[in-house]
């Protein structure tokens, strides 16, 4: 699926996925691994984990992304075997729907801090390692739900819209150390989550009709600018969002 382009900068760099045993995440590791990089990936599901390791020959780490202490000791573990990361993306997370009226804080503290708050603390744990390296690319996962104001998820989109403003500080931040940081802004992506749990024909037909391509993303759109923002083709870039959503956000 990703031989039509071949990144020669990403053969043997070290490349670390948060995330990285299903859906977009997974579909990041096959696509990183078919460049030849040195590909490490964590993820909460070790079953599943253990599953895409063996079909890419990247190396899985269990690991709760909400556990901020047990995340910089999986980091930290994982640049003292294969060195600095060159690469990271911060792609867990989960678009949970949940009605406004029965968010109470507990849930709305797990909500930020699975989908915002481990993609502060990973890119904190790896950057002085990256910059030692002679930098790197770090990419962040948005949603384009926070610029549509999807309702129905607030804790997510509040979660995504944030992370637009992390991108842009940390870029700036991290910027004079050679560490570009982007952000890919993914649309409505078919999964095998979102057909299990959402996908109606008559949905499907909303968003052809809604999107400027008449086709359906899948998780390959954007593991392809991944590898794009991972390698040195994407050098002068930093502090931006790419959206992936085949035109839906012109509506």
């Amino acid at each position: 699926m990703y031989d039509t382009v071949r990144y020669r900068s990403l053969a043997g760099r070290h490349v670390v996925i948060t995330g990285g045993a299903s859906g977009i995440g997974a579909e990041m590791v096959r696509a990183f691994r078919s460049q030849d990089a040195t590909v490490g990936f964590l993820d909460i599901d070790g079953d599943a984990g253990q599953a895409v390791a063996e079909e890419t020959g990247a190396r899985f780490f269990a690991c709760d992304v909400t556990d901020i202490d047990a995340l910089r000791a999986t980091l930290g573990r994982i640049e003292a075997e294969d060195g600095p990361v060159r690469v990271l993306v911060n792609n867990a997370g989960r678009d949970d729907r949940h009605e406004m009226a029965s968010v109470e804080p507990d849930y709305w503290r797990h909500v930020l801090s699975l989908n915002l708050d481990h993609q502060f603390f990973a890119t904190q744990a790896v950057s002085a390692g990256m910059a030692g390296a002679g930098g790197g690319s770090v990419i962040m996962l948005g949603s384009i739900s926070w610029m549509r104001g999807r309702a129905g998820m607030v804790g997510y989109t509040t979660a995504k819209a944030a992370i637009n403003g992390l991108t842009r500080t940390l870029a700036r931040e991290l910027g004079p150390q050679a560490i570009r940081v982007n952000c890919i802004v993914p649309g409505a992506i078919l999964t095998e989550r979102q057909k299990k749990l959402w996908l109606t024909p008559e949905l499907d037909r909303q968003f052809i009709d809604l999107q400027a391509l008449k086709f359906r993303l899948d998780a390959s759109h954007v593991a392809r600018m991944a590898l794009f923002l991972g390698s040195d083709e994407s050098g002068g870039a930093t502090g931006a969002n790419f959206i992936i959503d085949a035109g839906l956000t012109q509506n």
